[in-house]
């Protein structure tokens, strides 16, 4: 099997490939990113690297693709025009939302518009109980008169989401069947389909997200399909999703909502794969690409999940990898605003891109102040295939100095100072949520920055430990060749007396529903193992918010309900240093997770030598840090240090795609992975 990983970002497509039975070695690639055209730069990389691989006959070949298009058209709010189908009643169930303010302390803030407008949200005469018993028939003539006034409005999909849906979704599918009578209109999502849960605001917006990324996602899907085929007529092509997993491209044109964190959930799945090999029992993620800085945290081998995240403006209630954004990417623009330095939230993208790219780019980033610091070479970027454009970055920051009364170069250390703050001031209540000091993580740092800006923001943390993959740079797309086929089912529990007999009989027939899934994916003889895990949302009677548990999957099959309230206590007691044995919990939900496996990379393991990183020394440099200049810096070539060598900070060590920034007081080691690891000195 050849296995192709690909991840879009907004300056650089990346690309790693590797072959099963071969060489365990993975070659990798970058190349620039093509917006709005973004399958131009995924052809030009596939080919690039089908070169590289030179596929065999009879080959299997498999493209895991990780792509930013739905999340864009959320963001960007440039999809069709759509409408909302609910009960009668909770027309302005988008614009009520769920009447808590964004920022409560900003007067003047206006709420979140949502992308289908009132006149487009019909009422259907219909009604379910919260026990799903029909209360009112639904009026399907009702249904196709709104369909036809929909069509007529000129919309391309219509989203269907009605009350209590969840408990009993016949009136849902009823009122999908009648619209496509009606109208022939397909890009129908109903909300009970997607995403069975109590919460009628959040399922709504699953199910208009789905409807309004459908499109813009089914004609990108189709036309990587389309050269696929033509390509590599046997290939199968899968699509990352946002809880760290794959699915079939059949199905993410279907369900794009799944979709929307699939870049950033990519790496995440990656670090897990590594923190596996290494036995690192608490990761922070740091991806730093060319327009964001994502986190997320990694415990005991499994990545956080979450069923509270955000794509843009509106809530994503799935249980996706839990990731948030905490600043500025090396795209970032830097500006004064009334005299105070700021960085972001506005990028530059791939075109024109930073000043130095020599795209055009007039704005200074992040990226132009590396390079105005000395961080980075403009001979050597990219390993030497782009050149940069000193003049340029300086020519861009010169506003900037000048507005600070500062020279070029202690302007754009500063534009780096005021982007780790940022950060710091995201990072600290992220670990304070889940009961960690800085000094308990090891930061991971990967994307095209991660491996620059991930050490100056341990060292102002103080995180004594930071973790450079063999590959930071494509780092998301080698998470797809690690992840697995990933699905969840879920069951809401709410209102249902929970005892053994029902715990058996839903996980049961969870574990069903996902062994069916699994096989709908045609993966075909290449499924190497099959596993399941098991959750579920408790709480104390009377709480108004529930905790996510691992349930035993014993405990699943014979309906363990004690077990599972005894980890329920226990993660309580774990975050919020209460708990309450005698208290009587509450399930809301059961979930299970199946995660089909495909071969993957074994890491490599590489002996070591006696320490000689002398003989990877390439020159010195002058870099400007901290507050201070660090004349004759010493720069590494990574391609020339190996196993077992380690060297002082400060210092540099160049990359052919990337650059890794060794602050003072740090000792750089190389693993027996051809990791690097920076230890802080005591």
């Amino acid at each position: 099997m050849l296995k192709i990983g690909v991840d879009i970002g907004g300056t650089f497509t990346d690309f790693a490939a590797w072959r099963e039975g071969g060489e365990q070695k993975v070659e990798t690639l970058k190349v620039p990113s093509t917006p709005p055209h973004f399958a131009e730069g995924f052809k030009t990389g596939c080919e690039e690297m089908l070169k590289r691989m030179k596929p065999r006959a009879e080959e299997q070949i498999v493209v895991v693709h990780g792509t930013t298009v739905a999340t864009n058209t959320v963001i960007e709010r440039n999809g069709p025009a759509i409408a909302l189908f609910t009960t009668e009643g909770f027309r302005d169930i988008l614009e009520l939302q769920r009447l808590r303010l964004r920022r409560a302390i900003d007067l003047l803030g206006d709420r979140v518009q949502p992308l289908v407008p009132r006149e487009l949200v019909f009422e259907i005469p219909e009604r379910m109980t919260s026990a799903g018993r029909v209360r009112k028939e639904i009026d399907l003539d009702a249904v196709k008169r709104a369909a036809l006034q929909a069509k007529e409005a000129g919309v391309e999909g219509i989203a269907v989401a009605f009350l209590h849906s969840f408990r009993n979704p016949s009136h849902e599918h009823a009122a999908r069947d009648a619209i496509i009578a009606a109208t022939g209109i397909q890009n129908i999502s109903v909300s009970s389909d997607i995403w069975p849960k109590i919460g009628e605001y959040e399922r709504a917006i699953v199910a208009v997200l789905n409807t309004y990324v459908k499109p813009r996602m089914t004609a990108y899907i189709a036309e990587i399909e389309r050269w696929l085929g033509e390509r590599l007529p046997d290939s199968k092509l899968f699509i990352m999703q946002s809880n760290g997993g794959a699915l079939a491209a059949a199905e993410a044109r279907a369900l794009p909502v799944h979709t929307l964190l699939s870049g950033p959930a990519s790496g995440v799945s990656a670090a897990q794969y590594l923190g596996v090999s290494l036995d690192e029992r608490c990761m922070l993620t740091m991806d730093m690409g060319g327009t964001s800085t994502d986190i997320s945290l990694i415990q005991d081998g499994e990545p956080s999940i979450t069923g509270e995240a955000e794509v843009g403006d509106f809530p994503l209630m799935m249980p996706v990898t839990g990731i948030e954004a905490i600043g500025a990417g090396g795209g970032s623009i830097c500006w004064v605003d009334g005299g105070v330095l700021r960085v972001g939230p506005r990028s530059s993208g791939a075109r024109p891109g930073p000043a130095c790219f020599g795209h055009g780019g007039m704005q200074p980033t992040v990226t132009d102040a590396y390079l105005l610091c000395g961080l980075i070479h403009p001979d050597h970027f990219l390993g030497g295939r782009m050149t940069l454009d000193l003049a340029a970055a300086q020519t861009a920051m010169r506003p900037i100095a000048e507005a600070l009364g500062m020279n070029v170069v202690m302007a754009a250390e500063a534009c780096l100072t005021v982007a780790t703050s940022n950060m710091v001031a995201s990072v600290l209540p992220y670990l304070a949520r889940y009961g960690l000091d800085p000094a308990d993580v090891t930061l991971v740092v990967y994307g095209g920055a991660g491996s620059l800006h991930g050490p100056l923001l341990a060292a102002e943390l103080g995180i004594g430990r930071v973790l450079v993959p063999g590959m930071p740079s494509v780092f998301c797309a080698f998470g797809g060749l690690v992840a697995g086929l990933t699905h969840d089912n879920v069951k809401s529990m709410q209102g249902i007396a929970v005892d053994a007999e029902t715990t058996r009989a839903e996980f049961a027939s969870l574990e069903t529903s996902a062994h069916q899934w699994l096989t709908g994916q045609n993966v075909g003889a290449g499924l190497q193992e099959t596993i399941l895990e098991y959750r579920a949302d408790a709480r104390y009677c009377g709480q108004s918010f529930q905790l996510t548990v691992n349930v035993p999957a014993d405990a699943a099959k014979t309906g363990n309900v004690a077990a599972m309230e005894q980890e329920f206590h226990r993660q309580h007691e774990r975050l919020y240093a209460h708990s309450d044995p005698s208290a009587a919990v509450e399930f809301t939900e059961f979930r299970v997770r199946i995660r089909g496996m495909l071969p993957i990379p074994t890491p490599e393991v590489v002996s070591s030598r006696q320490d000689r990183a002398a003989d990877a020394l390439v020159g010195l440099r002058d870099i400007q840090i901290a507050g201070r200049s660090a004349g004759a810096c010493k720069v590494y070539a990574r391609e020339r240090l190996c196993a077992g060598d380690s060297l002082q900070g400060t210092a540099i060590i160049e990359q052919n795609d990337t650059t890794i920034f060794v602050p003072p007081g740090y000792l750089a080691t190389v693993d027996s992975h051809s990791n690097i690891l920076l230890t802080r000195e005591s």
